[in-house]
Order: structure tokens, then C-alpha cells, then sequence
């Protein structure tokens, strides 16, 4: 579905056109195009290719999606896939946006995600002199506002983390609270995946040999890194946090079945000495002492009274029951 296609003239919108009058705007001087699609069809992905001279591969990669983070160049095209994250519930939804940066148009291809870009049209032509700098320039912020999304994601785990902490010296809570942990271990791997793999192509723009369409651009996109170092350090710290809890959680564990072992014993021991005295008293040898003695049955069962008593207490005493 197309969203909006702007013709954009040294940093200030020009018009709103259709899909089918790009070619007319396209190398005209200090002009350039921004394009955005939402979920688009076959069709569209054949059009946009076509008014683009879109190389066939990068094409077919938008077409399949579920790509991972990545950053290519075709001729004088750049092109990018980025994930983006956002929060239903307390579940992580990954959409992915393609992204096409060329020297007179800039185009973007979002799919899976609710979430537009709309704040992101507005804040560029809030600043034409930025916007004079063209597609190299939308394509930087398109990639900060992506990144600046990941952070309310890791504050959301951290709170999810400090619930799960909280209940983690609870009596019997250890198995929910591991499956929690587990839980959020495999939210914070979804952020990494979406990151690393970013950091790498994004730390390319600002040093070295620079793609022609962002070369003015450098100290931005030395912003948009240094940005998804810290979401990189902000996730590892939330990782490590969890993988410590994970740890006290399996601690607690040993440490309830070490008690539970401990009652048993106890209790093991105690019926262990009255068996041993029932034992005794019922050999019912002929010449066994007491044996036909009138208190000799009340007399057992009292000592075994006062035994089982005894070991109870001495158990009681040193915290096994």
C-alpha cells in the first residue's frame, strides 16, 4: 500500500505525486523523491522497481521478508533492512523496513509493523536545511527514529526483570520464575539480532570508504552508533542481569531440595529407632527378658515414645524440622 510519494525541492516539499509520475520529478537538480510503501503487494514491488532501477536481489529480499539486518550497495543504491520492534502486550512484535537510498530518491518499504513514519516526515521538513542534504539525510532519520524505538523496548524488559526479582526468594516460586527468565532471555536475543548485525554496517558510514549518497553525513550517523552502542550495552547489561537471576532461581532450587532432603532424613532416622526397638521386642525368643512381663508392651511403646521424642527435638533444634 502506498503511504505518501513527495517531491521534495532544495528541503522543502514540492508536491504530492502518484507512483506513476516519479520518472517526470526524477534528476531534476536539487530535487529528489521520498517514497513510502506499508505491506506492499507484488505489484507494487514490480512498479517501484521499475521507476527505481532496483536491482533484482535486493528486490527479491524485500519480496521473501524475515530478512536479518543488513546493509548493501548496489551502484550508487543503498540499500538497508532494519528491524523494527514494538511491544503488544508483553510480547515483542518484529516488523522489518527496507530502506533505498539513491541520489534523487529515498525509499522506504515497512512490513509486519503498526507503527509508521509519519513523525519522521514531519521533523525533516521542520528542518529544510538538513533536508537540503537529500535522501542521504532521510535515510539517517529513518535510522535514528528506528533505533530510538529499541530503548522503551529494554526499559519495558528491565521492569519485567525487577517483577521477576522480586519474587525470587519466594517459597516455591523458583520453576515460574526460571520460565519468566527464560522468557525474557529470548525477548533480549530478539533486540541483539535486530542490533548487532546494524551496528556493523551503520559504523561503515562514518569512517573509511563512505557510500556517495551519505557522505556529508558522517557525524549523524557517528549519532545513530553511537545510539545503538548503548541500546547494544543497555541489552547485554539486561542479559547478564538475567542470566545472574537465573542462576539464584536454580540456587534456590538446590537449596528447597536440600531442605526437603534434610526433613526426610529426619524423619527417617526417627522411625529408624523405633523400628529398631520394634524389631527387638518382637524376636519373641523363649528366654528373651521381659518377654512375659505384664508392662513389658506399654513399657516399649514408652521408650519408643521418648526416643521419637528425643530425635525430634535434638532435629527441631538444628533446623531440619
Amino acid at each position: 500500500m502506498l503511504v505518501n510519494c513527495v517531491i521534495y525541492r532544495e528541503g522543502r516539499r514540492l508536491k504530492d505525486i502518484g507512483l506513476d509520475e516519479v520518472g517526470q520529478w526524477r534528476r531534476q537538480p536539487g530535487t529528489f523523491v521520498w517514497v513510502a510503501l506499508h505491506d506492499a503487494t507484488a505489484e507494487e514491488l514490480a512498479q517501484v522497481q521499475a521507476r527505481f532501477d532496483l536491482h533484482e536481489l535486493a528486490i527479491e529480499d524485500v519480496r521473501k521478508g524475515n530478512q536479518r539486518p543488513k546493509m548493501e550497495e548496489y551502484d550508487d543504491v543503498l540499500f538497508v533492512i532494519m528491524h523494527l520492534l514494538e511491544m503488544e502486550g508483553t510480547e515483542i512484535n518484529v516488523g522489518e523496513v527496507a530502506i533505498f537510498v539513491g541520489e534523487d530518491f529515498v525509499l522506504s518499504i515497512r512490513s509486519r509493523c503498526s507503527q509508521g513514519f509519519f513523525g519522521v516526515r514531519a521533523r525533516a521538513e521542520r528542518e529544510p536545511d538538513l533536508l537540503r542534504h537529500g535522501p542521504g539525510y532521510v535515510f539517517y532519520a529513518l535510522a535514528d527514529a528506528i533505533v530510538d524505538r529499541y530503548l522503551p523496548i529494554i526499559d519495558k524488559l528491565e521492569t519485567q526483570l525487577e517483577d521477576v526479582e522480586a519474587k525470587i526468594f519466594v517459597t516455591g516460586a523458583a520453576r515460574e520464575n526460571v520460565r519468566e527468565l527464560y522468557t525474557l532471555k529470548q525477548k533480549v536475543m530478539i533486540i541483539r539480532h535486530a542490533i548487532v548485525p546494524v551496528i556493523e554496517g551503520i559504523d561503515k558510514l562514518h569512517g573509511g570508504r563512505v557510500p556517495r549518497v551519505v557522505q556529508e553525513l558522517g557525524e549523524y550517523f557517528r549519532d545513530v552508533f553511537d545510539h545503538l552502542y548503548r541500546v547494544q550495552a543497555s541489552a547485554e547489561a539486561v542479559r547478564e542481569m538475567i542470566i545472574t537471576a537465573i542462576n539464584v532461581n536454580l540456587a534456590m532450587v538446590t537449596i528447597d531440595q536440600s531442605e526437603v532432603a534434610k526433613r526426610l532424613a529426619a524423619w527417617a532416622a526417627i522411625f529408624a529407632a523405633m523400628t529398631t526397638l520394634a524389631g527387638i521386642w518382637g524376636m519373641n525368643f523363649e528366654h528373651m527378658p521381659e518377654l512375659k512381663w505384664q508392662l513389658g508392651y506399654p513399657l516399649a511403646i514408652g521408650v519408643m515414645t521418648v526416643v521419637a521424642w528425643y530425635l525430634h527435638r535434638r532435629f527441631r533444634k538444628a533446623g531440619w524440622l
